[in-house]
């Protein structure tokens, strides 16, 4: 049986765990999307915008980026500036503004996202499949406790839905830039590479 003390020390080096493997996850997808020309909030601004395939709104992106508003405006300000996106109003309602991709930030998604999954995927990999689907549950449990901590009011299954409905394409976008692993994805992208 566990003292409280050593269940407490459990809770501090969890905590360091998980910050620590954060830190050097981002420090690594850093690199590898810089090496694209990319910072990695550019990366994920455009990589949110791909996989809804379709033009967002700030407060959409914020959301999906889970981010202020106010951050997310100062990034796409940049990135307008650095031709990566550009802001289109609504002809219906001139208040409504969308981001979407210039030819230059389509361009530069692609080879970014690849690069990256891959990298990911390598560590991820060495995780056998079980532990993997175990620490998926674990983190999304403590994602979920976060949230209530951050708002009391969170109807976490209302967040659980949403969750299931964006993953809902997850197959098609790894597909569609050829990361998926099974068989028949390879054949899929192997078709395309012919076709074209």
């Amino acid at each position: 049986m566990k003292t409280n003390l050593e269940s407490e020390i459990t809770i501090l080096k969890l905590w360091r765990q998980l910050y620590q493997t954060y830190a050097l996850l981002k420090q690594c997808e850093d690199r590898v999307i810089e090496e694209h020309g990319l910072t990695t909030e550019q990366f994920a601004v455009l990589g949110a915008m791909d996989y809804f395939a379709r033009p967002m709104n700030i407060t959409d992106l914020a959301h999906w980026l889970e981010r202020s508003a106010n951050s997310v405006t100062m990034l796409v300000d940049r990135m307008v500036k650095a031709g990566l996106v550009r802001r289109v109003r609504s002809k219906r309602d001139r208040r409504v503004v969308s981001v979407t991709f210039t030819s230059k930030g389509k361009d530069a998604l692609k080879p970014a996202t690849q690069a990256s999954f891959e990298v990911i995927r390598k560590i991820l990999l060495q995780l056998p499949y079980e532990d993997r689907n175990n620490l998926l549950r674990l983190l999304g449990t403590t994602k979920y406790e976060i949230l209530k901590c951050l708002n009391p009011g969170v109807d976490i299954e209302k967040v659980k839905r949403e969750e299931l409905k964006q993953a809902a394409n997850v197959k098609e976008w790894l597909n569609k830039y050829g990361l998926s692993s099974s068989p028949q994805a390879k054949r899929q992208v192997g078709k395309k590479k012919k076709a074209t």
